[in-house]
Formats: C-alpha cells, structure tokens, sequence
C-alpha cells in the first residue's frame, strides 16, 4: 500500500510536468505509457491483454475518460464508467465580466493563478467583453504567482511573466509562497478553481489583503446520478476491485452521493474491506485519506503509471491462489481458474467463494457465509448458494462440506 507518495522534482518549463495538474487531476494530455509501445524512463511493467481478467473496475472521472476507460479494458478489466462530476464554464460570463472589472479597478499587486485552463477561459471572456487588453496591462505590472508548471504555461502564453511558482500543486501551497512576504494592504487577485477553497483565500484577508476573486469555470455535480448510484452500490457490495480516482473533487463527490442514498458507512466499509481506492495522486488521495481509506497512488503522477499500479497492485494483493485436492485453484476478481480453465462466478457464488479462499482452508460457518453476500441469506439459502457454486466450479470436490459446522476449501492435509 502506498499511502506516501514521493513527490518529484519540479518540472522545467521545456519539460512536461510528471504529476497531477493544478486540480490534482492527472495530466489529460500524457499518454498511456503503460500501453504497448509507450516510453517511459523507469522500469515498465510488460503489458499482458489479461492482465486484468476478471476483474471489474470503476472510474469516476469525466473529461478524457475514454483514454482510461480503453486502456483497463485492453488488459481485460470490466470497466463501471461513472463520472461523479463535470467541470463546466461560469453559468453566466456577466460575472467573470464584473469579477474582471473590479480587478481592473483594483490594480492588485499579486496575482496568483491556479490553472491553466481557468486562465485561458478568464482571458477569453474578458477579451469578448471588449476587456483583454487592459487586463493585460493590469496584470502586466502584478507579481504573478502560479500554482504549477501548466499555469505558468498559460501565463506565459499571454507574454506575461510569472514570478515564482509554489513548491507543491496545491492552493495552500501557492498561499504559503505568497504569505512569505507582508501582504497588509495589498490587493491581491486569484484566479479560483472548481471548488472556491475559503479556508485558504482566508488566510490572505487574516493577513490583511483585500481578495479580488474571479471564477472562469466551476465543478458540479455529474447529471447522471443513476450511474454514481450503482458505482456506490458496487463499491457498498464489493462488486469492484478497484476504482480509479484522478482528481479530489471527484472522490467528495462521491463522498456526497453516497451520503445522500444514506450508503456513506457502507461505502467506506467497502473501501476499507476489498475495493481498491486508485489515486492518481496525493492531492487526489488526500479526502480518500482524511476519509479513513489508505489509497494507492504511483510515485510519478500521471495517467499510464497509475494504470499500471492498478494493475500490479490487483495482481500481486487481489488474485487468491490455493492448493487443493483436484489442483490448484486461482480466483483473479470474478474468475476462478483452474488448469487453465476459468469460470466466472455470479455475485452471490464470487462472495461466497472469496471468503472461503481467504480463510484458505479453514472452515468457515454457515453465518459467517451468509454475512459475506451482498444480501444477507439464511442457512437454507446459503446451502442452496453454494450448492450452485460447487456445479459452476470447473471441477467438484473444490469446496468440502464439514458436516454441522459450515464449509471449507479442499486444500490437502
């Protein structure tokens, strides 16, 4: 479990960025260098089409999905695709408009820029307002500070300078840097992200400048509620194996959907028990960390090395081996497999089946079973269930009954 990912060294201007962008998102433009044929400078684990058989994955990002999306499912994962939430422009450009205004008239002495994007977007709509030459020239005679290597990007885009840019990609970062000198009296503009975070522009008016916020575009939450509310039933059932996560926005979002199908505990449970929370990085695993829920995240924050954690993680931690008395039998996600044939199992039958492996030959009661199940069954109906279980196995003799006390694994004596 990698619950401490190592940040690298800052990227040059001339040098892509090897993290999260500005929102903890991981970079939509690096390639999927866990794919055949992709570079990458460090070791590269040899890509297998099944390296993820069997298993089913969820992924709850929205812009640039599909890249994700088809790289698990190159390597065989069944992919549940459902974005928790969609970042949209302003609703109303008339604001950004005002905001602009009143930067304009303030003239700040800082400028502090988080994105990229929001960049781009605010320029262009106080260009269409008749506005970006002169909040260009305002901001010409700023000290400009950028949150990351894509902001700075933006910046210099518009032939403005930056000034310094934050150690780490984050917002409370960025107000560290600015807070190293005396802001009294200043007018500071921030160009805010997504989610405002109040917490942080606080410290800016604590510190005794005045704030001249301006908003380009906002995340909302994704319109089709009724695929988040089968991820979060998936995770709650431990239907998944693992879910991807590449921005922190995303993983509240959740958070939130959950909370409102009364599903908060049980999603947590399902995190802590089975379901492997996959971060991008550690500004997208901090919510899944103040949450209780150790997320794996890789050490070089981009899009391919966290597909190919997945896929090492999955196989070294969530593929179940165990010798028994017709073979030796591997149960990977949904399938067991079994002298080379395999089989995938219903929920009710995989349920019942992962727990008897993971007590690896120890018996396990009839309750105990009929806990383990997404539905909770009683004697007869756990009888009945693993009946079935034992027709479906590729071989009988798999699961032994022990007689009054429940069931076990047929690993030789």
């Amino acid at each position: 479990m990698n619950d401490a990912p190592v940040t690298p060294a800052a990227a040059t201007p001339d040098e892509p960025p090897t993290w999260e962008d500005s929102h903890g998102r991981a970079r939509p433009d690096a390639p999927d260098l866990a794919a055949p044929g992709g570079t990458d400078t460090g070791p590269v684990a040899a890509f297998r089409a099944d390296q993820l058989d069997g298993f089913r994955i969820g992924v709850t990002s929205d812009r640039r999905s599909a890249e994700l999306v088809a790289a698990l499912e190159r390597r065989g994962a069944s992919v549940l695709h459902a974005p928790t939430i969609r970042m949209t422009g302003a609703r109303d450009d008339a604001v950004v408009v005002e905001e602009t205004g009143a930067i304009i008239a303030a003239r700040p002495s800082v400028l502090l820029a988080t994105t990229s994007y929001g960049m781009r977007r605010w320029f262009e709509a106080a260009d269409a307002a008749g506005l970006g030459d002169e909040v260009l020239d305002v901001l010409g005679e700023a000290r400009i500070l950028v949150r990351g290597p894509k902001a700075r990007g933006a910046i210099r885009a518009a032939d403005l300078d930056d000034h310094g840019m934050s150690e780490r990609e984050t917002t409370a970062s960025l107000i560290d840097l600015v807070l190293r000198d005396d802001v009294d009296g200043q007018a500071i503009a921030v160009q805010l992200h997504g989610y405002t975070d109040k917490a942080q522009l606080e410290r800016l008016t604590a510190a005794g400048a005045t704030v001249y916020p301006v908003a380009p575009y906002r995340w909302q939450a994704h319109e089709d509620q009724a695929r988040v509310a089968k991820l979060v039933e998936a995770i709650c059932t431990e239907a998944l194996d693992a879910v991807t996560f590449t921005s922190a926005p995303a993983v509240e979002a959740l958070f939130e959907a959950a909370d409102g199908l009364g599903r908060y505990d049980a999603l947590l449970a399902g995190f802590r028990d089975s379901v492997v929370a996959a971060a991008v990085g550690p500004v997208t695993a901090q919510p899944l960390v103040e949450a209780g829920i150790l997320p794996i995240a890789p050490d070089r924050f981009r899009m391919g090395a966290l597909i190919r954690l997945v896929c090492e993680h999955l196989e070294q931690k969530n593929v179940l081996r165990l010798p028994t008395e017709v073979g030796e039998v591997e149960l990977r996600g949904r399938l067991v497999v079994l002298d080379g044939e395999r089989i995938e199992l219903s929920p009710v039958g995989l349920a019942l089946f992962r727990t008897l492996m993971r007590a690896e030959g120890r018996t396990v009661s009839r309750a105990d079973l009929a806990r383990s199940t997404p539905e909770p069954l009683d004697d007869h109906a756990v009888d009945v269930a693993l009946s079935r279980l034992r027709q479906a196995l590729p071989r009988p003799g798999v699961v032994a009954t022990v007689i009054k006390r429940g069931y076990r694994i047929s690993v030789p004596v």
